[in-house]
């Protein structure tokens, strides 16, 4: 780990000054202090911002609301997140392990980097931390990577559990900077790789990740987060789900689907949603909505299983839910 400056932040604009080029937020520190060690991140200055008020978990008519410094660990045990949006806390619990969901905030993990391997190791080439290098992935090891949303330049796929169920959501994140404070779609919030895979999102130089705002959506209590891994914890997705359906009598009225795992962002799935929409809720019709999910995909040598993969998860967890 290199030698950096630490300073203390004890709210938002005392953090936006003290954030200067070469600048890193700390929040749970469980993904940039790795990253460190590593020597993958060397920021000259750190800025911990764990005294800065931005906590709480509220919920109302305008939707559910969740400070960044909340602790995933928290936010899942909330009633007010089990009770209305149940793939959210599925999400979380199955993310990491409990002793790192006691640590890790919410912002840390929207904004956690890539699990790729390529990326981690500061000895191969990556465009994603060493823009113009190449990227190894295209033509090696290349099981765990995305199938959807890559370029020639990066098949890393995103990481964060959490992310895949708040984009299904149509969750939106408040973000504040030194020109002011603004609310972009997660949806929109995240960045194909491109040609710049490097940039992975819309945040502004120094700007602050806030809060997370999930509209009100009465029927998500009828939702589901399923992750399909190597091994049953503390490891990532190689195909995720998060589901949701309004159901009424016999017939879907609504859905909103999305997958993680398989892509290099979280990755809505408006045509499965629509394919779902008037049909009954049968395994039938989950089959067949689910076929649309990988249009456009674009396999590598080792992980073509995935486009099944993804599939039969969405599947699942439709079947799930209507059990």
């Amino acid at each position: 780990m290199r030698v950096f400056d630490y300073q203390t932040a004890t709210g938002v604009r005392d953090a936006l000054r003290r954030a200067v080029d070469g600048s890193a937020y700390l929040a749970g520190g469980t993904t940039l202090v790795d990253l460190m060690k590593l020597d993958v991140l060397a920021p000259q200055h750190v800025v911990d911002i764990n005294a800065v008020p931005l906590h709480g978990i509220t919920f109302g008519r305008h939707g559910l609301r969740i400070g960044a410094l909340e602790r995933m660990s928290d936010v899942a045990a909330h009633r007010d997140v089990t009770h209305t949006f149940p793939v959210l806390a599925e999400a979380l619990l199955q993310s990491a392990s409990p002793q790192l969901r006691n640590m890790a905030s919410i912002g840390g993990n929207l904004l956690q980097r890539t699990r790729c391997g390529y990326f981690r190791d500061v000895h191969t080439p990556c465009n994603k931390r060493a823009p113009g290098t190449g990227c190894p992935a295209q033509t090696g090891e290349n099981r765990g990577h995305a199938i959807l949303g890559t370029s020639p330049s990066c098949a890393a796929t995103h990481a964060s559990d959490l992310a895949v169920a708040l984009v299904a959501l149509d969750a939106s994140v408040r973000l504040h900077g030194r020109d002011g404070e603004r609310t972009v779609r997660l949806a929109d919030f995240y960045r194909l790789p491109g040609d710049t895979p490097d940039v992975e999102n819309q945040l502004r130089p120094g700007e602050l990740l806030t809060e997370v705002v999930v509209p009100r959506l009465d029927w998500a209590r009828r939702s589901r987060y399923v992750k399909v891994r190597d091994r049953s914890s503390y490891e990532f997705a190689l195909a995720s789900a998060a589901v949701a359906l309004d159901v009424r009598g016999h017939t879907i009225r609504d859905a909103r689907v999305a997958v993680g795992g398989v892509a290099t962002v979280p990755w809505r799935l408006t045509s499965v949603e629509r394919a779902l929409r008037g049909k009954a809720p049968v395994e039938t019709t989950f089959a067949a909505a689910a076929l649309s999910a990988v249009d456009g995909a674009r396999p590598l040598a080792h992980n073509g299983f995935k486009v099944t993969l993804v599939q039969r998860t969405i599947v699942r967890a439709l079947v799930e839910l209507s059990r």
